[in-house]
C-alpha cells in the first residue's frame, strides 16, 4: 500500500533536489518542478501529514464552506480561517466575498449543481466514468479574489471501493498541499459514507510544484523528522442526496490518534 507521507517527502525532495528558479506572482521566487502525481491508499489511514502539525479544523472549515457553495469570508473567520484575508484585501473587493470561487462553482456552475449531479451518479451509475465536477469557469476568472488552484475532481467506483483524484494549477507544497489532502481526502470519506462504499485511494495531479524560497530550510527540517503512523478520521454522517444535499457539520466529524510533530512556521505569499 502507498502512503501519502512517502509520497510527500518525496515530492519535497525532488524539488529541492531538481527544482529551478522561477518567478512567481507573489515576486516572493519558488523552486519549482511541473507535473507529478501522487497517490494514497485510504488504507494506511487519514493523509494527515505527522511530520509537523496540520490544523484539521481549517481544512474542515474550507471543505464544509465549500460544499455549501459559500464564498463568504464571515464563515471562514467565524470558524478561525484567516489565510484567506489577504487575497481579499488585494482583490479590492467590499462585498466580504471572494466572488464567484470554489463553491459558486461546485454548486451553480452556470446554473447547474454539480454536487447533486455527482450524487446522483453515484447512486444511479457508479460505473460511470463521468462522476466528475469542474470549478474552473473561465467566464468568471477576473471577478475571483484568486482563480482556484485545485480546479477539479473526479469519482471512481470499482470493487465496491469508492476512489477519487483531484487536478491542481499549482501547488504551495510546504504550506498548502498538506491542507488539500485532508480536504480531499475528507470530502473521499464523505462520499463513500453517505454511499456505503469502502474508501479506496486518493490521487492528485499536480501542475505547477513550487516551494517558496522561503520555505526552503523549512522543508529541510521536514524531511530531517521521522512520520508517525496517521489518524483516522470517523463520520456520524456522510454526503449524500434526498431531496436536497445532505452535508455533514463541523461536529459529525471525529480526528482519531492524531500524534503530529510540533508546528513548523513559514511565511504565507499572497
Amino acid at each position: 500500500m502507498i502512503s501519502i507521507q512517502n509520497e510527500y517527502k518525496r515530492l519535497l525532495s525532488d524539488i529541492l533536489g531538481e527544482g529551478l528558479p522561477k518567478k512567481d506572482r507573489t515576486n516572493t521566487g519558488t523552486q519549482a518542478v511541473f507535473g507529478r502525481m501522487l497517490t494514497h491508499d485510504m488504507a494506511c489511514g487519514f493523509p494527515l501529514l505527522t511530520g509537523k502539525k496540520i490544523y484539521f479544523n481549517h481544512a474542515i472549515t474550507e471543505l464544509l464552506w465549500i460544499l455549501q457553495g459559500r464564498t463568504d469570508m464571515h464563515y471562514l473567520r467565524d470558524h478561525g480561517v484567516s489565510y484567506w484575508d489577504d487575497n481579499y484585501k488585494k482583490s479590492g473587493r467590499t462585498d466580504n466575498t471572494l466572488g464567484p470561487v470554489y463553491g459558486k462553482q461546485l454548486r451553480n456552475f452556470n446554473g447547474i449543481d454539480q454536487l447533486k449531479y455527482i450524487l446522483k451518479q453515484i447512486k444511479k451509475e457508479p460505473s460511470s466514468r463521468r462522476i466528475m465536477a469542474s470549478l474552473w469557469n473561465p467566464h468568471e476568472l477576473d471577478d475571483m479574489a484568486l482563480p482556484p488552484c485545485h480546479y477539479g475532481f473526479q469519482v471512481y467506483i470499482n470493487n465496491n471501493k469508492l476512489s477519487l483524484s483531484w487536478s491542481q494549477r499549482s501547488v504551495d507544497v510546504f504550506l498548502g498541499l498538506p491542507y488539500d489532502l485532508a480536504m480531499y481526502g475528507l470530502l473521499l470519506l464523505m462520499l463513500a459514507k453517505g454511499s456505503g462504499y469502502e474508501p479506496g485511494q486518493l490521487v492528485c495531479f499536480l501542475g505547477d510544484c513550487h516551494l517558496y524560497s522561503n520555505h526552503l530550510k523549512q522543508s529541510v527540517k521536514y524531511l530531517n523528522r521521522t512520520d508517525n503512523k496517521l489518524p483516522t478520521v470517523e463520520l456520524k454522517k456522510g454526503l449524500y442526496l434526498t431531496d436536497k444535499v445532505i452535508i455533514p457539520t463541523h461536529d459529525d466529524i471525529i480526528l482519531l490518534n492524531y500524534n503530529p510533530g510540533s508546528a513548523i512556521k513559514a511565511p504565507l505569499a499572497t
